[in-house]
Parts: structure tokens; sequence; C-alpha cells
């Protein structure tokens, strides 16, 4: 499986990917989507983040055919400027288990340092057991948490905050 950086995706990359993305949505995956996103939706997404200097979009396939992705985004904010948020990772069903995900992180993780991000973050959805397993064993550390904050009709699910010291001063909410 070859994981790399995304400058520029291919048709093909484009239409796996929001095919994967609305796979996944459909079935409860916590990708921020209540409901597939649709095509366009996710072309615009993942052309902007692969075109944006501030962002990394990862992207992960074999055969031509795109299994898995996941990109960060440096904040807006001035005073958050030297920090980025990992905004999303999926990874096809069919690849699951199979450190896909965890490869995809790395190269995030390794993109990051590249470009001198101090503290990468995320949050998750707190029922996704799987992927806090795999941010904690990467050195992401769990800083918050609030209760019943993500809603999908009638249910509720704690969100969970984590953060990854990479560089910059010690933060001893951060660092161990």
């Amino acid at each position: 499986m070859d994981v790399r950086r995304a400058g520029r995706l291919t048709e093909r990359e484009i239409a796996d990917a929001a095919e994967l993305l609305r796979r996944l949505v459909a079935g409860g995956a916590a990708l921020g989507w209540v409901d597939p996103p649709e095509p366009a939706e996710v072309r615009s997404l993942l052309t902007t983040v692969a075109a944006d200097a501030d962002s990394v979009l990862v992207v992960a396939g074999e055969d031509g055919r795109l299994h898995g992705l996941g990109y960060w985004r440096r904040y807006d904010r001035p005073t958050h400027r030297p920090h980025a948020d990992v905004e999303k990772v999926a990874v096809d069903a069919g690849h699951q288990g199979r450190g896909l995900g965890r490869r995809i992180m790395a190269e995030l993780i390794a993109a990051a340092r590249d470009a001198g991000v101090e503290v990468l973050t995320l949050d998750q959805r707190g029922d996704n057991t799987r992927a806090a397993a795999l941010y904690e064993s990467l050195g992401f550390r769990l800083y918050g948490r609030l209760e019943n904050f993500v809603a999908v009709g009638d249910r509720r699910w704690d969100k969970l905050f984590y953060a990854l010291r990479l560089a910059g001063p010690l933060d001893p909410g951060l660092d161990p």
C-alpha cells in the first residue's frame, strides 16, 4: 500500500475518496457529517486542502485506488499559527485493522514536524475506542473532554481532545 502526501489528486482518487467517505458516514463513522457528503463537497474539500500551503493531505492506495486519507490544517488565528489540527482520518472498512490508519497518521505527524508544527491536535467522538488507542500509541495525550457534546439525532457522545507535542516550549499540560 502506497502512503503519500498529496499535492494534487487524480479524478479517480477524488471519486474514490467521495465513495469512501459516503460508505463510512452511512455506516455511522464519526467523520463530522451526519449524512454522507455529496461528491462535489468532497471534491471541494480535498482539492482545497491539497492546494493549501497551511495543510497537508495524505492518501493511501494501491493499484490506482484510494483506500484511506487524512489531513491536518494549521490554525487560522495568529496566536495559534505554530499549531495544526488533524481534521479527518478515514480508512476503508476492508482495510481497517491492517495498520493503514497508523501509516497515514505517521505520515501526517512527519509532515507536521517538517512544517515546524509545535503541537498537533485532534478531537474525536468518545465511542471511537480504536482511534483513541491508535492516537495514544502514537504519543497523543488526552487533554480534555466535553461530555455529551456530539449530537446525532437523540444520541450523544463525549468529544475527546488530544495533543501531540512535536517542538517548541514545554507545557506541563502536554509534556510527560
